[in-house]
């Protein structure tokens, strides 16, 4: 990718709300069949329509049916909570995780040519085709629970013959490098979210119950750290890790990096979608407009690891009450994903001290949902079982 030394002025120009113009009916008018350049992916009014809210009296009836349960009330700690909470986002007192549904956005950074990762952007394209062929972390994962998996080419660096099993919604070869410049126009950023918006849309058609996101992209660990930085008013020192295996020079080097990316575009970041234009990719914005319209459907959501929380907390940003649909993973082993979970209040599910994203984390967490659903659908009652209760 060749990375010009002059900055394009039209991207330095703030979100024009008007290119996000009204769609705030389209979600209950049904999704979009596929991955059109149409209006649907650029109209963004549908960003402001409100999370759905979650069942309360499911929710209820599944917190009673856990106190007469045989065993003692709180005793299978956060398998109880998970319970209650699917119930009261499925809307059942008896939640399930038979169908679960896995999009892997992917997308190359035009801030790798700063020397951030210490893998080759080529990696990119070469784990796309290592997706849609079955052997990457995430496809075994995907095999073993029975997921549905899709992949989804949002434009690289090298070029990417078309290759069975990968969608293309290309947005451009990669962002630009923003350090020099916004990492997306405005279109990108409209089209890259509707891309997240399109595939939830297409997990709740398939009556899934649970969405997972994840990433590809080779600096994109740099990308996050920058537009978590810049949300959290954080020191890079602070976020900036070894993604791909960088050694204390480079994660320092990276730290710099980011640095100035901020200084380039300070005074341009109250906005977490201007924030996410300036600094994000293309996958982080598809995650955050994932989450968002899954939210907005009422499917939950499991979110992976340190780039999808980063995704998860633009949502927020955006749409606060979009937590009440998300489910975390696990604790990613990068450092900076602590003071993300601590930003947004969550806990993670597992620590496993995994940091491959793809969603890989999410994935192993599923089985853990499951076993919630499982106890808390067919053990016994007290009464069921002819067990006394306490004095």
């Amino acid at each position: 990718m060749n990375i010009s030394n002059t900055a394009n002025p039209n991207l330095d120009q703030p979100l024009d709300p008007a290119l996000l113009a009204d769609d705030a009916d389209s979600l209950a008018a049904g999704a979009s069949p596929d991955f059109p350049d149409d209006p649907m992916a650029t109209r963004g009014d549908w960003l402001k329509v409100p999370a759905a809210s979650p069942h309360a009296a499911a929710r209820q009836a599944a917190a009673e049916r856990q106190v007469v349960l045989t065993k003692p009330p709180g005793s299978l700690g956060m398998l109880e909570t998970i319970a209650v909470r699917l119930a009261g986002l499925q809307g059942t007192p008896h939640p399930h995780l038979d169908r679960i549904w896995i999009t892997i956005f992917a997308g190359d950074h035009g801030v790798a040519a700063e020397g951030v990762s210490a893998f080759p952007q080529a990696v990119t394209v070469e784990m796309i085709r290592n997706f849609a062929r079955g052997g990457a972390a995430i496809c075994v994962a995907a095999r073993a629970l029975g997921a549905e998996l899709e992949i989804i080419n949002l434009g690289t660096a090298l070029t990417l013959e078309p290759e069975a099993g990968v969608k293309d919604q290309i947005l451009g070869p990669g962002t630009a490098n923003f350090t020099q410049e916004p990492a997306m126009t405005e279109h990108q950023l409209a089209q890259a979210l509707g891309a997240g918006r399109h595939a939830a849309e297409r997990a709740r058609l398939a009556d899934c119950q649970l969405f997972i996101g994840g990433e590809m992209g080779i600096a994109n660990t740099t990308s996050a750290a920058a537009l978590a930085c810049a949300l959290l008013n954080a020191n890079p020192l602070a976020l900036a890790g070894p993604g791909t295996g960088l050694d204390q020079r480079g994660v320092d080097h990276k730290a710099a990096v980011i640095q100035r990316a901020l200084d380039h575009h300070a005074g341009h970041l109250a906005s977490p979608l201007e924030a996410l234009r300036r600094l994000g990719g293309f996958e982080i914005a598809a995650l955050t407009g994932a989450y968002l319209a899954s939210a907005h459907m009422g499917l939950p959501v499991l979110v992976d690891g340190f780039i999808s929380s980063i995704a998860a907390l633009v949502a927020t940003h955006i749409q606060p009450n979009a937590a009440d649909w998300m489910f975390f993973g696990h604790a990613s082993a990068e450092p900076g994903h602590a003071a993300v979970i601590a930003a947004l209040g969550v806990t993670p599910l597992l620590d496993l001290g995994m940091r491959l994203g793809e969603g890989s984390g999410a994935a192993a967490a599923v089985p853990l949902l499951r076993l919630a659903c499982a106890l808390h659908n067919e053990m016994a009652t007290f009464a069921e079982a002819q067990v006394s209760t306490r004095l």
